[in-house]
């Protein structure tokens, strides 16, 4: 089988890249990365030679292109079910998408009013209209489907769905969005994972800064 190469943005911003990397790392699918720095406020014009949107994640399998990180996931759990991006069971894997979904189209009082920066000291901000209903719901998803599945992860064992709120975390964390204990659990859980202290370790280690992201 010929490598999956997974496109990349700077780590320590790149909220798209983190969720299909996380996922595939997290869940032992191989893979190599190709980092193309967005440097600038306007990105990296470079990213036009691997990707028709532009933008980052993108995942080249042979002369195939995907993008779109869900879509990213999908074709990775087509390529090794074995590894269980997805729940197994029917019911929890509909559920897990329908939250994934609601992930990838929702929440934008939040997305744009605290984007992710893991290099950002702890600290809270003066919050528009909005985000706190984004927070509320985001706590209702975790706090349902753990109740659910026992936990420690959103289905028990960490998914693809876990990927996709990964960004969230460092959100939740990094602007003080948050107290409950179950929230605070759920968050201890993903960054205990190796694969996000990977991710987190070289974020830290970058010397990039784009002000537009700079909250």
């Amino acid at each position: 089988m010929d490598k999956l190469t997974l496109y990349i943005g700077n780590k320590n911003y790149s909220s798209w890249s983190f969720r299909p990397w996380i996922a595939l790392e997290g869940c032992g699918v191989p893979f190599q990365e190709v980092l193309i720095p967005f440097d600038f406020e306007a990105g990296n014009p470079s990213i036009r030679a691997v990707s028709p949107t532009g933008k980052v994640p993108m995942l080249v399998h042979g002369g195939l292109k995907v993008w779109e990180s869900l879509a990213i996931i999908e074709y990775a759990d087509e390529l090794f079910p074995e590894v269980g991006l997805w729940p197994r069971d029917r019911q929890a894997r509909a559920v897990a998408r329908s939250y994934s979904m609601e992930m990838l189209a929702g929440f934008s009082a939040l997305r744009g009013a605290c984007p992710m920066n893991m290099r950002r000291p702890v600290g809270r901000l003066d919050l528009p209209e909005g985000v706190a209903d984004d927070v509320a719901r985001i706590e209702t998803i975790w706090r349902e489907a753990r109740d659910r599945s026992g936990g420690p992860f959103l289905f028990g064992a960490f998914s693809a769905a876990d990927a996709m709120f990964a960004p969230v975390v460092n959100r939740f964390e990094i602007y003080d969005l948050v107290s409950a204990a179950d929230t605070l659990d759920y968050m201890a859980a993903m960054k205990a994972l190796p694969a996000w202290q990977k991710w987190e370790k070289a974020a830290l280690e970058e010397t990039w800064r784009v002000a537009v992201d700079e909250a």
